[in-house]
């Protein structure tokens, strides 16, 4: 049931004549269904992980299983497709586009889809998807006339038209009050439950980790103690990479 394994991963960046390294060798294991916080402070390195796993951006140096395939050395072009296939991304800042509507909005990243789908089978997609986030008497309505929640909502129905099987949330409630912010982590945690979705949550909010199964701590580009909560009551393995005295409930080859 592994859906995700980094092995060692280190990322590098070039700044001026001085390399600054910003994961330093990380190590984990992520398995299909479940809902993962990956939790840090500003400049923790959470971010740049969240790339790399996203495809977003590759590693200086280690592996990334995704599903069995080795992609840490894939070109940019392969990272765009899997993006595409796999992958599902919402942002703290809705990235909805203006003048245009919620529909319009979830309909769009069928236009880079590889899937042969009819127009009429995608809007009925959308539209589905839309009433799935309780936004079905809002599918004509453009960014402007919806609350910042209602946003997120057409976001994640968005990240969702493609039918992923991984979502990354990227500081989704960080504009948003605490009452709509609940809603929010709680729609990710019934579409974890009902859609059976791997759910990757990143944030800097330990309110928002407390709705994950499973919390991994970031800090200086290392896994921290405590990164992973057993839920078995079993001790914990070491992490690869991680600082000594690092657990995980998963023991790593």
């Amino acid at each position: 049931m592994e859906l995700i394994k980094l092995q060692d991963i280190r990322k590098t960046y070039r700044v001026g004549e001085v390399d600054l390294p910003v994961l330093k060798g990380i190590s984990l294991t992520i398995d299909h269904g479940e809902l993962v916080a990956l939790m840090g402070a500003s400049g923790s390195g959470k971010t740049t992980l969240m790339n790399i796993l996203g495809c977003l951006d590759r590693p200086t140096s280690g592996q990334y299983w995704l599903e069995g395939r080795e992609i840490s050395r894939i070109s940019a072009d392969e990272r765009a497709l899997l993006r595409n296939s796999k992958m599902g991304f919402v942002f703290q800042n809705f990235n909805l586009l203006a003048r245009t509507s919620a529909l319009e909005n979830v309909l769009m990243p069928l236009l880079y889809s590889s899937e042969p789908i009819t127009e009429q089978e995608g809007r009925q997609r959308a539209e589905a998807l839309l009433e799935r986030v309780g936004l079905a008497d809002r599918m004509d309505h453009e960014p402007s006339q919806l609350s910042g929640g209602q946003q997120q909502r057409v976001a994640i129905a968005r990240s969702l038209i493609n039918r992923p099987p991984l979502l990354f949330a990227d500081e989704p409630t960080g504009n948003l009050d605490s009452r709509t912010s609940r809603e929010i982590l709680e729609m990710f945690q019934q579409l974890n439950e009902e859609e059976g979705i791997t759910i990757i949550l990143v944030t800097h909010d330990a309110d928002v980790a407390a709705h994950a199964r499973r919390t991994i701590h970031i800090k200086d580009g290392l896994i921290q103690d405590g990164a992973f909560a057993s839920t078995s009551g079993e001790p914990a393995e070491p992490v690869a990479g991680s600082p000594a005295g690092s657990t995980t409930t998963e023991a790593l080859p």
